[in-house]
């Protein structure tokens, strides 16, 4: 059974360099956490230098990833203060402003939960497709994945020869989601450490190979995760999703507020669930109308668009068929369209 007993058990075959006593006799194993076939560790090093660091994460790993249930293994090894900085060049995201065969990183983004966040990803996603460009989406919402089911996609990464996650591809737009990684309603218990070390492999460990444009959905929220994802992928702009009243506009002022505190440019605010149209043809406003132009003047951004209430919409997303692709030349698909043309030149 996969738990931190086992996982602690595994790494007493782990020697530290020049002695024959284990890491975990040393003390060194610290934050151990296992669960949900993953495992996280940090080691603790109370001296050395950087090469002894990779040769026992070298030694670590490998023991870890012939445990039973455990295809995934987080590991970090964290040296005295004084090496720190030297051991961080060996940090796979020392050089964060690099992300081979990635053009741009544009993160979608709300600050809160229920805007149609996701909705508008995959919408945006597939709308950019069809402009032409090549595309991967990626779905960074860990404990509620949305993406496998908008997109009609449900079929495992396989692994490349150079031991990479190969995505997934739906309506012509690469994909790769946690969803992707469980079984049926399976929910994922991590800790903190263990959702940013995913994310992290989802971009660095995925064969994305040449895209023009990756998009990240953000999960909702403004708090440590979030800040740490803005801070570690190298993001080319924001885009901010909200509904027209003030509830919604209240949380994504903090959104805005993130990425700011972290340097994102923010590319502008989309307004989602703008209006309805009844049949009889009458505009009914649910949640308001106009609050995000408004928030997008106030805040001297620009305003991408809105996006009324279709019925369609909803049916696109529950049937794994977005909208964009399923009627891109009608009004309903042109809304995202609009969107994906104004983002494609601003980032042109």
């Amino acid at each position: 059974m996969l738990n931190e007993e086992s996982v602690i058990n595994a790494l007493k075959g782990v020697k530290y360099p020049g002695y024959s006593r284990d890491i975990v006799s040393f003390g060194l194993g610290k934050e151990v956490a296992a669960g949900n076939g993953a495992v996280s560790i940090v080691v603790q090093l109370t001296g050395g230098n950087p090469q002894t660091a990779q040769q026992i994460r070298a030694d670590w790993e490998r023991r870890l990833r012939v445990l039973p249930g455990v295809p995934r293994v987080f590991a970090a090894g964290k040296l005295p203060a004084g090496q720190q900085a030297a051991a961080t060049g060996a940090n796979a995201w020392a050089d964060k402003n690099k992300l081979p065969g990635i053009n741009r990183v544009v993160a979608v983004a709300s600050g809160k939960g229920g805007v149609g966040k996701s909705t508008v990803s995959v919408n945006l996603a597939c709308a950019l497709r069809h402009l032409g460009a090549q595309v991967g989406l990626l779905d960074c919402d860990i404990y509620g994945p949305s993406i496998p089911l908008m997109m009609g996609i449900h079929e495992k990464p396989t692994i490349s020869p150079e031991e990479k996650l190969v995505p997934p591809a739906g309506h012509g737009v690469k994909l790769m989601s946690m969803g992707f990684l469980l079984e049926g309603d399976q929910p994922v218990i991590w800790r903190g450490p263990m959702i940013m070390k995913t994310i992290q492999q989802f971009v660095t460990q995925v064969a994305w190979g040449q895209l023009d444009f990756l998009l990240v959905d953000l999960p909702p929220g403004t708090g440590d995760a979030q800040l740490s994802l803005c801070q570690t992928v190298p993001l080319d702009g924001g885009v901010i999703v909200t509904t027209p009243q003030e509830a919604s506009l209240g949380v994504v002022r903090k959104g805005i507020a993130m990425f700011e505190k972290v340097n994102v440019p923010i590319l502008g605010i989309v307004e989602n669930m703008s209006y309805f149209t009844a049949p009889n043809g009458d505009r009914i406003e649910i949640f308001g109308h106009g609050g995000g132009r408004l928030e997008a003047e106030r805040q001297k951004l620009p305003f991408l668009g809105e996006i009324p209430i279709y019925t369609e919409i909803r049916l696109g997303g529950d049937s794994g068929v977005p909208v964009a692709v399923s009627h891109p030349d009608q009004p309903i698909g042109q809304a995202f369209g609009r969107i994906a043309e104004s983002l494609r030149q601003k980032l042109s």
